[in-house]
C-alpha cells in the first residue's frame, strides 16, 4: 500500500523558450526561467541600472519638496513605522538615509501592537506629539490612517505618507503621499514592499538635493544609498511580496552586499544569531532566518529593539540586541507551539465530526491566544488545511482581532472588502494584501462573520482546490543533477514569492537512511535507471515514516549544496515525501 503525503504534485507545463534565453543559458536553466515568465535576458540582469526610475511614482515630487523643506529649516522629523520586519527595515532605511542626507533631528516611533494597534492612529499621534515633531513620515503604513493624519494636522504636524498597502475608499489628507498602489499611480512595479517605497523616496530626495547644491553647501559628501540595500532586501523578502524584476534587483543587490562582507552591523549580528554564513547567504535565509528574529520583537515585546539593532553602528551593540531578539524568538516559538497544539486539536475535533464539513474559509478563535503570534498560527493552519484561515483572539472593549492568511485563488483583502460591503455592520477595521490581512470585529459578530467569510471564499474556490499542490518543474536525470546546476540555482537569481525556487520530483530507490535529530531523515537515494547515488535530507518527517523500512519513494525536492567542515557536496532538500512503494 502506498503512503500518501499531505501534498499532490502538479507539473508545470513547459513554456516556449524565448530566443534570447536559449542563446545565453543552458537548456535546463532557460526552461526554468521561461516557466517563470522571463522573456528576455534583461529580466535576469540585476544591476541597479535596471531599476525603473522613480519619477512615475505619484506624489514623489511633493514628497521630496516637503522633505527638502524639512532639511532646509531643520525640522524635527519623526518616522512612524509598523511592527513587522518590513516596518522595521523601512524605519531604519528612513532614519539612516535622512541622517546621511543631512537632516538635523530624526527619530522614530513604532506603535506597540498591544496598546495602539496598527498604523498612524489618533492615539499614536498623541504619543508622537509629546516629542514635538514638525513632520511625521509614515513608512509601511498610513494609506488607511485618515483620522490619524487629521489628528496630526490639528496638532500642527505635517504628514508624509509612504506605504504600499492597498488603499481604501477614502485617502488620508496628508501633505504628500507616495504609494505605488494609490489611484492614478504610473509606477510599473506595484509589488514594492514598504521598505522599497521609502528607499525610492530617499533616492528621489538625494537627486533633488544634488541638483540644489545641498551637499556642497552643507559640507557633506553625497552618500551612496546602496549601503542601505541589505535592509531593503531583508524587508522585501520578509514581507513576502512578489519578486518581480524590480524586487529581484533590490534583493539581489542587498544579498550581494551581505555576501561581500559589506552588511550593516545589525544585519551581521542577525546573521550570526540565525547561524547563517553571510558569504553563502541566499534570499530564503532572509525570510526564514533573519526575518523571524526581527519579527519576534514586534510580536512578543516592542519592535524598537529590532530597529535599534538595525540602526546600530557598533557590532558589539548589535550583537547584544540580536541576542535579545534571539531570546524573544525562542519565546515566540514556545508560545506558538502551544497555540498550534490547541488549534490542531480543534481542527481534529471538527474533522472527526465530518471530514468534509470544514468551512472553505476557516476561522479559529481563542480568547487566550497571544495577539502577536496569531498571524504565524494562521499561516501554519493554512498550510495544513490548504484554505484561507483567520485566527482571532481577544482585544479590548468586546472586540476580537484577527490575522488572515490565504491561498492561491483568494485575494484575502478583497475577500474581506466583499464581506464588509455585503455586511456593513461586521468589520470595524481591516486591511492588508492578497495573501495576508488583519481585521477587527465585535466578538458577538464572530459566528455571523464566519458564515459570511466562508460564503465569500466558496465564490472563489472549489472543493477540488482545497488540497495542497506542489508545482514541480519535472524530473531530473542523474546526469542533470550536478554541483554546477545547484550552484547556479543558488547564486544566479533570488527566489521567493511569485518567482518560485525550482522544485523537482521523481521516484528513487532508498540505498540507506537514518533518523537524525528528532524527526529528520538523512537518506541516500539512487535513480532507478542509474547506479549513481545522492544524499538527501527530509526535515520534520511524519512520525509514521520514521519507523518504516523505506525501499522506494516519490519525493519533491530542491537542489542544494551541503557544506561540512570545508567540504561541499550535492544534496537534495526533500520538500515532501509524496508516496512510498
Amino acid at each position: 500500500m502506498d503512503y500518501q503525503g499531505t501534498h499532490q504534485i502538479s507539473r508545470r507545463a513547459p513554456q516556449a523558450i524565448p530566443a534570447g534565453l536559449a542563446a545565453t543559458l543552458p537548456p535546463l536553466l532557460a526552461q526554468l526561467y521561461a516557466n517563470r515568465g522571463v522573456t528576455s535576458q534583461q529580466e535576469l540582469d540585476y544591476s541597479l541600472e535596471r531599476l525603473p526610475p522613480f519619477d512615475p511614482l505619484k506624489g514623489i515630487a511633493a514628497a521630496v519638496a516637503l522633505l527638502h523643506q524639512a532639511l532646509q529649516q531643520r525640522w524635527r522629523i519623526l518616522v512612524v513605522g509598523d511592527f513587522d520586519a518590513d516596518g522595521a527595515t523601512s524605519t531604519a532605511v528612513a532614519v539612516k538615509a535622512l541622517r546621511l542626507l543631512g537632516a538635523g533631528e530624526v527619530d522614530f516611533l513604532v506603535p506597540n501592537r498591544f496598546e495602539y494597534g496598527y498604523g498612524l492612529t489618533p492615539e499614536i499621534v498623541a504619543v508622537a506629539a509629546t516629542r514635538r515633531p514638525q513632520l511625521i513620515v509614515t513608512v509601511d503604513n498610513g494609506i488607511s490612517s485618515v483620522q490619524g493624519v487629521v489628528a496630526a494636522q490639528q496638532a500642527g504636524i505635517k504628514v508624509l505618507v509612504t506605504d504600499h498597502h492597498l488603499p481604501g475608499a477614502k485617502l488620508p489628507p496628508a501633505e504628500a503621499m507616495v504609494n505605488p498602489n494609490q489611484p492614478g499611480d504610473r509606477f510599473p512595479c506595484k509589488h514594492l514592499a514598504g521598505v522599497g517605497v521609502i528607499f525610492y523616496v530617499m533616492l528621489a530626495l538625494r537627486r533633488l538635493l544634488r541638483e540644489q547644491g545641498w551637499f556642497a553647501a552643507q559640507g557633506l559628501v553625497e552618500p551612496n544609498l546602496a549601503q542601505l540595500l541589505d535592509l531593503v532586501a531583508l524587508g522585501t523578502v520578509a514581507d513576502v511580496v512578489t519578486l518581480d524584476h524590480t524586487n529581484r534587483i533590490l534583493v539581489a543587490q542587498g544579498v550581494a552586499r551581505i555576501r561581500a562582507g559589506r552588511a550593516s552591523p545589525g544585519i551581521q549580528a542577525l546573521c550570526e544569531a540565525a547561524r547563517r554564513d553571510p558569504a553563502r547567504l541566499v534570499a530564503s535565509d532572509l525570510g526564514f532566518g533573519l526575518g523571524p528574529r526581527l519579527n519576534a520583537a514586534g510580536r512578543m515585546e516592542d519592535m524598537s529593539i529590532g530597529i535599534a539593532c538595525l540602526l546600530s553602528e557598533s557590532l558589539d551593540e548589535a550583537r547584544r540586541l540580536a541576542a535579545r531578539l534571539e531570546a524573544l524568538n525562542h519565546e515566540r516559538r514556545a508560545v506558538e507551539g502551544a497555540m498550534r497544539d490547541q488549534a490542531l486539536a480543534e481542527v481534529e475535533r471538527l474533522h472527526l465530526k465530518d471530514p468534509d464539513s470544514l468551512p472553505f474559509g476557516f476561522c479559529l478563535y481563542n480568547p487566550d491566544w497571544h495577539e502577536g503570534v496569531i498571524g504565524i498560527l494562521a499561516s501554519r493552519i493554512k498550510d495544513r488545511l490548504h484554505r484561507p484561515v483567520i485566527v482571532f483572539t481577544d482585544a479590548a472593549n468586546g472586540e476580537i482581532k484577527g490575522s488572515a492568511r490565504s491561498v492561491k485563488g483568494v485575494h484575502i483583502r478583497d475577500a474581506l472588502d466583499a464581506v464588509a460591503a455585503a455586511h456593513p455592520e461586521l468589520l470595524k477595521r481591516f486591511g492588508g494584501h492578497a495573501m495576508a490581512a488583519g481585521l477587527t470585529i465585535a466578538r458577538r459578530h464572530l459566528e455571523t462573520f464566519k458564515q459570511a467569510f466562508d460564503a465569500e471564499v466558496r465564490r472563489h474556490l472549489s472543493a477540488e482546490e482545497l488540497h495542497g499542490t506542489l508545482v514541480s518543474d519535472g524530473e531530473l536525470t542523474a546526469t542533470q543533477v550536478t554541483m554546477e546546476l545547484a550552484a547556479r540555482l543558488r547564486n544566479d537569481s533570488p527566489w521567493g514569492q511569485g518567482f518560485a525556487e525550482p522544485l523537482f520530483d521523481g521516484w528513487f530507490e532508498v540505498a540507506g537512511g537514518r533518523v537524525v535529530g528528532e524527526r529528520h531523515l538523512k537518506l541516500q537515494l539512487q535513480w532507478p535507471d542509474s547506479p549513481q547515488c545522492v544524499d538527501a535530507i527530509a526535515f520534520n518527517v511524519d512520525e509514521a515514516l520514521l519507523t518504516r523500512s523505506l525501499q522506494r519513494i516519490q519525493i519533491a525536492y530542491r537542489l542544494d549544496i551541503n557544506e561540512w567542515r570545508g567540504n561541499q557536496s550535492l544534496q537534495l532538500l526533500v520538500e515532501t515525501i509524496v508516496a512510498v512503494a
